[in-house]
């Protein structure tokens, strides 16, 4: 027996960090919310920096605005988080439209407009988003992709104070960020928009978290519904988008970022939630079930059709329904992969659908990031999923004509016409556009129209939401085109040189200090490969639980997309802990790549760490 007192245990050596120092950066467009100066690395020594590498098109770039907004006001005083906008359409690179996007998303940190993609090149970043964690002396220690890493990054911006501040190269104070002087208007980036019984107009007034009801006129302010600030109690909502009448008189609301569904009451004023936690969908959640104790993920649209309420699931590239009789939620079409294929409502792929209208037999849906005009269908064994416009995730622009060859830039929204075509607000176009499925032709019914996002049929005439313009615009529904010349884009992001024959994927993740993987229900990482064309792989497509992959390169394909989507499971260390907290990180990537001799035969994504191989 030793009666000795035991030693004390030491502490945890700190984890040993990669020294990367980070370059500079650089970007045409500016800087954004700084009140005219230019940051470069140097001002922000001594800060914790976490680059935001976003783009205002990307529901997962959003979400992690958000996820973020908690950190930045914790750690004001030693964290500078730093906006780096890098875009996908062209629409995007313009300067105005980054300005708008950052007060309509309401980013309270600088932001680099980089619209050439400098300094997303100088990082290495593949995908939106990014988190790139900087110490204080200047060093690159973290790159996270994807969503749900406020966590990780909450710890790790504790460990680096700690250890900055016993080194003398931490510095505490005020932060960069000026806020840009509000602007007084009756709307602010208005969403969607619905016609009432009564012959007004209710629009979701998304940045200032209200519902507005304007008079027939579209101009005049009638009341204001939601207390004008972010929230999720009572009448509050948290940048509403769409709008629709039910069968009973009362209004769905597609309450977006609250990631639920909430109903009005247009007599009383009163707001009830129907479906969703508040809490945002994670792989591995429900699917369906009771519609309050279901989680959803932001919401963008809604439409009734076939006696329910569906929703244009934005964030996890699906289309639910709510049916309120039932008072349940479930998954109606998409499989949450993001690209565009047809088929089976289950097997079906969406990215982003942001804008629905019944017609009939058919729900049209606006398919923002495909840039792609779709509808479902009844079929004899349940519903399909037929494109009528659009080709995939990088090909987009504006060109008329034939539907197969046609091209929009990321639609909003979706509205059916009397004479059985529908009208596409072709928001980065900033144009309304018209398919007819009798002759398969698209044409241009308006141009100048800023961030068309939502539209309503009012006798003849049509009322768009000009988004960007703060504005509802009432346009005669012309019998004629607008005649237009033709352009077509591709995605800025070049293509990554890989090797013919065996191309080794590794997703690199590192659980955050203090936790480990969660292996207590069988494996906690999922890793699923496909390709565009199918044919680019001969072989590793599939699901599977590692987070590498041997992939086969078709010889005879030179070209493509693969699309590699991962998540991985992480949960606290602690032995003593029976129930300990537990974190999803999940990415998908679009990965463009040529197929030349002299390409790499190693793919390295990061979903968290660092990769210690590149």
């Amino acid at each position: 027996m030793n009666d000795a007192a035991p030693a004390p245990t030491p502490a945890p050596a700190p984890r040993k960090r990669a020294r990367v120092r980070a370059p500079e950066l650089i970007g045409k467009g500016g800087w954004l919310n700084t009140g005219g100066k230019e940051l470069t690395l140097a001002d922000l020594r001594g800060r914790i920096t976490i680059l935001d590498f976003w783009t205002f098109c990307c529901i997962n770039c959003l979400h992690v605005l958000d996820e973020l907004r908690e950190l930045e006001e914790k750690h004001r005083d030693t964290v500078v988080i730093i906006g780096v906008h890098s875009p996908k359409f062209v629409h995007e690179a313009e300067h105005a439209a980054v300005v708008d996007a950052v007060e309509r998303y309401e980013v309270h940190h600088p932001v680099l407009d980089d619209p050439e993609l400098a300094t997303w090149k100088q990082y290495a970043v593949r995908a939106w988003p990014t988190l790139v964690v900087i110490d204080p002396e200047g060093y690159v220690v973290a790159q996270h992709a994807g969503e749900g890493h406020a966590h990780a990054i909450a710890k790790l911006v504790e460990e680096l104070e700690a250890e900055h501040e016993a080194k003398g190269t931490l510095r505490r104070g005020d932060g960069p960020y000026v806020a840009p002087e509000p602007v007084a208007s009756d709307l602010r980036f208005p969403g969607k928009a619905l016609l009432l019984p009564s012959g007004n107009f209710l629009v979701s007034d998304s940045t200032r978290h209200q519902l507005v009801e304007l008079a027939a006129d579209g101009e005049s302010v009638v009341r204001r519904i939601g207390s004008g600030e972010r929230g999720f109690a009572g009448d509050s909502f948290s940048e509403p988008q769409g709008l629709a009448l039910l069968p009973d008189g009362r209004v769905v609301v597609a309450d977006t970022v609250n990631h639920a569904l909430r109903v009005l009451d247009l007599d009383s004023g009163a707001v009830e939630t129907v479906a969703g936690t508040g809490r945002q969908w994670w792989q591995g959640s429900p699917t369906s079930g009771p519609a309050l104790e279901v989680d959803l993920s932001s919401p963008w649209d809604v439409a009734w059709w076939q006696g329910k309420v569906w929703i244009a699931m934005a964030g996890v590239h699906q289309l639910w329904t709510w049916d309120p009789a039932e008072g349940t939620v479930g998954v109606a079409a998409g499989t949450t992969n993001e690209g565009l294929h047809d088929g089976p409502a289950a097997e079906a792929w969406f990215a982003q659908p942001s804008g629905l209208a019944a017609a009939g037999d058919r729900l049209w849906i606006a398919d923002s990031e495909t840039s792609a005009l779709r509808y479902v269908h009844p079929t004899d064994t349940g519903y399909a999923v037929t494109s009528a416009v659009g080709t995939g995730l990088f090909d987009f622009g504006h060109r008329d004509g034939d539907a197969a060859q046609a091209l929009l830039q990321h639609p909003l929204g979706v509205t059916a016409l009397p004479d059985g075509s529908v009208a596409v607000c072709d928001t980065y176009n900033h144009a309304l556009r018209r398919y007819d499925p009798a002759t398969g032709q698209v044409s241009t019914l308006a141009t100048d129209l800023r961030e068309p996002s939502g539209a309503v049929l009012v006798g003849e005439d049509i009322v768009v939401v000009e988004s960007a313009r703060h504005r509802l615009t009432r346009l005669r529904l012309p019998e004629e085109a607008v005649r237009v010349d033709a352009v077509a884009h591709r995605t800025q992001r070049a293509a990554t040189e890989v090797a013919p024959g065996t191309l080794r994927l590794d997703v690199v993740f590192q659980a955050p200090s203090g936790q480990k993987l969660d292996t207590r229900y069988g494996p906690s990482t999922r890793l699923l490969v496909s390709s565009t064309p199918p044919e680019l792989l001969a072989g590793g497509e599939g699901a599977g639980s590692d987070l590498f992959r041997e992939l086969a390169l078709n010889p005879d394909v030179t070209e493509g997309v693969l699309h590699v989507s991962a998540m991985a499971a992480s949960c606290d260390d602690d032995p003593a802990n029976e129930y300990p907290a537990c974190h999803v990180h999940q990415q998908d990537w679009g990965v463009p790549v040529r197929v030349t001799a002299a390409g790499a035969s190693r793919l390295p994504l990061v979903l968290a760490g660092m990769d210690d191989e590149g």
